[in-house]
């Protein structure tokens, strides 16, 4: 590895308004390396790649790329000078072919021919130089998640990229495609590219880096090398304060509240979104239901909040099976936390206060004769932002916009509001309830979790984080292609073990 800085940052400034999203950030990156960059939500990550790759104007500041400046506002400047960036969510187009998608938009509408016989040349060849074997011509659509993200890399590296920025490159791998994915990244830096990792699993983290960078509110607030660092420093670092973990309270299982008999729900497709599934949560217990997005999760969250009807066998709460409406689901007392905050967990024109009581507005805490309690809402709103620690409301208090608040604290406001009925839930459905959350909130999440399953609720949850899946769940369950194993005792679980389920192996943990 290099001294000879790639890339340098000086003096990096940007506001939106009264947000100071980066503040003097000054960073640089080594030929060869591997520099992982941490930070609670809001803290400035996003704001700073995006200056660097773009798509943001930086108001104060500079970048230069071996010694040049890059011009700002020019992604296709960033492109030039081989800066190339994978996202969590993978922009690729199912239809196409690899190698469509490997050429798309590299080449002018108004080119009389097309040199797809080169590209497939230098594709196979950089596919080569660091074992991101994939077929050319299989259909994007065809391919696992793993291999989807070789070609997101084969894309940028067939582009020219020097450096590659990965944004959370593991949320939605299995942990054997995660091993693959850092044997390549040991390639890569082992061939002179230059890495920024983000990614939020600090285990990952400090296997994979030689340096890590922490944003705080918009500043560096420490630049330290890999060596010698442990996860209790760097989330200290992250979040201003050391971090607790979640504490299980000694309590068996209960009654069982729900229970799904070869619950079977229908598609579009030829294959069923859900095939025969059987499962039991019991009052006092976590069930985790593991698995790459895509494979049901979110057909079963919707199933067990009412907004999907089962095509086949039977699903009922506490012995009673309930219509497939959201409206009964909610009057029985059951709790979610659903997947998508913005689309489905809050209404972001309305103000917050409005969203705290949205599910229960017209029951006996917050209506009389008809007409909504509005200072016994805007009470209970006040006592969501104080316990959940619902930050972005200054100013505007119960009567902030709701979409003005970061996608980490409206989770915090759809965890406060569905663990703060007047009644304890029965169950509670709770789809990636930390997604997007910093270490610090993760960990209140958690303790949230566990602290309601030690009062007597049964708690579902779905999480593709495996760390996630270990550190809540009594039992584990696997979903593959809208199927579910038996759910076991997570001891029985290894990383491997589990690994290897959520890619569709047949044999079951010892």
């Amino acid at each position: 590895m290099s001294d000879e800085p790639v890339l340098r940052l000086q003096g990096i400034t940007k506001r939106f308004g009264s947000l100071l999203a980066n503040d003097g950030i000054s960073l640089q990156l080594a030929r060869g390396e591997v520099l992982a960059l941490l930070g609670e939500n809001g803290a400035g990550k996003s704001t700073l790649v995006s200056i660097l790759f773009g798509h943001y104007v930086a108001d104060a500041g500079t970048i230069t790329v071996n010694g040049r400046a890059l011009p700002p506002g020019q992604p296709h400047a960033a492109l030039a000078a081989g800066i190339g960036m994978v996202h969590q969510h993978f922009t690729l187009a199912h239809n196409l072919s690899v190698l469509d998608n490997v050429m798309l938009g590299s080449e002018s509408l108004w080119s009389p021919w097309s040199h797809r016989d080169a590209a497939r040349r230098r594709l196979l060849q950089e596919a080569s130089r660091f074992g991101l074997q994939v077929d050319p011509d299989a259909r994007v659509g065809a391919l696992s998640v793993g291999e989807r993200q070789r070609v997101e890399i084969l894309k940028a590296l067939v582009r020219g990229a020097r450096i590659l920025i990965l944004d959370e490159p593991t949320a939605v791998l299995t942990p054997q495609e995660s091993a693959s994915l850092f044997a390549t990244l040991a390639q890569m830096v082992a061939q002179g590219l230059s890495i920024v990792f983000i990614s939020h699993k600090l285990d990952e983290v400090l296997r994979v880096s030689h340096r890590i960078a922490v944003l705080r509110n918009g500043r560096l607030v420490a630049d330290l090398p890999a060596a010698g660092a442990d996860k209790a420093l760097l989330a200290e670092a992250m979040v201003g304060r050391s971090v607790a973990p979640a504490r299980r309270a000694a309590t068996g299982p209960g009654a069982v509240v729900c229970t799904l008999r070869g619950a079977t729900l229908q598609g579009g497709g030829a294959r069923a979104l859900l095939d025969a599934l059987d499962l039991d949560v019991r009052a006092g217990e976590v069930v985790a239901i593991a698995g790459v997005s895509g494979n049901g999760q979110a057909a079963l969250a919707d199933l067990l909040c009412g907004e999907k009807a089962l095509s086949a066998g039977t699903f009922t709460i506490a012995g009673r099976a309930l219509r497939a409406r959201a409206r009964d689901f909610v009057e029985a007392g059951i709790a979610r936390v659903p997947e998508d905050r913005h689309a489905v967990g809050v209404v972001g024109d309305l103000a917050l206060w409005e969203n705290a009581v949205l599910e229960r507005h017209g029951g006996p805490e917050f209506s009389k004769a008809g007409w909504l309690r509005r200072g016994a809402a805007m009470d209970f709103a006040r006592s969501l932002i104080e316990r959940f620690d619902v930050r972005g409301t200054e100013g505007g208090g119960v009567h902030t916009t709701t979409r003005r608040l970061s996608g980490g604290n409206m989770q915090k406001l759809i965890l406060g509001r569905a663990l703060s009925a007047a009644r304890r839930p029965p169950l509670i459905v709770a789809n990636q309830p930390t997604w997007g959350l910093d270490i610090g909130a993760v960990a209140y999440v958690h303790q949230q979790l566990l602290d309601a399953a030690a009062a007597g609720s049964a708690v579902l949850v779905i999480s593709e984080d495996l760390d996630e899946v270990f550190a809540l769940a009594d039992r584990i369950a696997v979903m593959h292609q809208g199927r579910l194993s038996a759910a076991r005792p997570a001891a029985d679980w290894t990383m491997s073990r589990i690994g290897l389920a959520m890619a569709g192996a047949e044999h079951a943990p010892a």
